[in-house]
């Protein structure tokens, strides 16, 4: 028997087919997203369909590398990019391209929504995890107010995995790890919050999922899609966020270990059993997928830069590694601050990036791609150093990630 695990990201769609007895990958998709063009600086789009096609055709190009019947097929598993906002009329269709976890277009809905709940420091008591910009509830509020024939379509609201999840059973549903992420849940009780909820909307709950537990399926592949893959009956996990799913894969559910997941953002995250509250909120206490929860930090900035880099010079990953190792740590002096698009960890949304200290001498591409790699890496140290002063003691790290 098999089963078939699916990440849907910021960049694109994997898709993994896994012998279950052995636990070894048998074949292997991908299929890049396209980003929505043409938007203000601060917003970052994609449109659901695109996740839809993606998916589909990274299960064909794993199907087809596994080369095994997609009859043996029992189960599937979707992991999804965090906090997006995905707004959804009665009949389940997409309203507008979904706001991602990375748009910061929505800094004054957040401050609004903060404001609403009495300041930062009475938000975190009633919720346990500060409204960062980029959680789900700013992008509802800023729905309402900049495209209200749009939020009166509004009849349900999911996450990214969540709306994969819909499409493949027709069952809404959206589990405590990825819900802790939207800033309207209190992350101790695991309900959603009524005050955060009113002062977005009072009838805000009705276009909300039934919030279960990670461990309880959504349901079965509708019959439609079963036979578009061939599949027959295949069991579908409540999933999760892709941290969530990173813990899991990562072995991180016992206290003493933590992940480094490296991709568009860079996150650093651990296991606890109980919450871990940051009164700063700039370490967020999220639930994760076993029962326990999730301090994690998130830096918004890591292979975006080093992508952006890479364009610009033709560059490929062998080439950039060339260029760094042509360098010496510290990069002659220059330093740069990955603020590309803003910043969640510190908290500095409107920032921009900067490269600081260039003269004649460090002025090349060797110290340049040094000084972006080193960073993105003293700016995730500055919120590990924050998670260990929460008391949080890691005796092992463990690193995964994505281009």
């Amino acid at each position: 028997m098999y089963s078939l695990g699916i990440d849907s990201g910021t960049q694109g769609t994997k898709a993994l087919i896994i012998e279950m007895d052995s636990g070894q990958v048998i074949g292997r998709g991908y299929e890049h997203h396209q980003m929505v063009a043409g938007l203000k600086p601060g917003e970052s789009e994609q449109s659901p369909e695109t996740w839809i096609k993606a998916m589909e055709v990274a299960i064909t190009k794993a199907l087809n590398s596994a080369k095994i019947k997609p009859s043996e097929i029992v189960c599937l598993g979707v992991s999804g990019q965090q906090h997006g906002f995905v707004p959804l009329n009665k009949n389940f269709c997409p309203i507008r391209p979904a706001k991602l976890w990375n748009d910061t277009s929505t800094v004054e809905e957040t401050e609004e929504i903060i404001n609403a709940l009495g300041g930062k420091k009475s938000f975190i008591e009633k919720l346990g995890i500060s409204l960062a910009v980029g959680y789900t509830a700013s992008k509802i509020l800023w729905l309402k107010k900049h495209e209200l024939r749009n939020y009166e379509k509004l009849k349900l609201i999911l996450l990214p995995h969540n709306y994969l999840n819909l499409y493949l059973t027709g069952q809404p549903q959206m589990e405590y790890g990825d819900a802790s992420g939207t800033g309207l849940m209190d992350i101790r009780t695991r309900n959603w919050q009524e005050d955060v909820l009113k002062a977005i909307d009072p009838t805000l709950k009705e276009k909300l999922p039934p919030l279960s537990h990670p461990q309880e399926a959504v349901g079965y592949v509708k019959k439609e899609i079963a036979e578009k893959f061939g599949f027959k009956k295949v069991l579908v996990s409540s999933g999760g966020g892709d941290n969530m799913m990173a813990a899991i894969g990562t072995g991180n559910v016992s206290e003493g270990r933590c992940t480094l997941s490296l991709g568009t953002s860079g996150t650093i995250f651990s296991y606890s059993s109980s919450p871990v509250i940051d009164p700063e909120g700039e370490i967020a206490a999220f639930c994760d997928s076993t029962g326990g929860w999730l301090p994690l930090l998130c830096t918004m900035n890591v292979t975006n830069t080093t992508e952006l880099f890479k364009g610009l010079f033709d560059l490929d990953n062998e080439d950039l590694e060339n260029l760094i190792k042509a360098s010496q740590p510290g990069a002659d002096g220059l330093i740069f601050l990955p603020f590309i698009d803003g910043e969640r960890v510190p908290v500095l949304p409107q920032a921009s990036a900067v490269f600081f200290g260039l003269n004649r001498h460090n002025f090349n591409q060797s110290n340049i791609a040094r000084a972006i790699i080193e960073g993105t890496i003293l700016n995730l140290n500055y919120g590990f150093s924050r998670m260990k002063s929460l008391g949080l003691k890691p005796k092992e790290i463990r690193a995964t990630g994505c281009r």
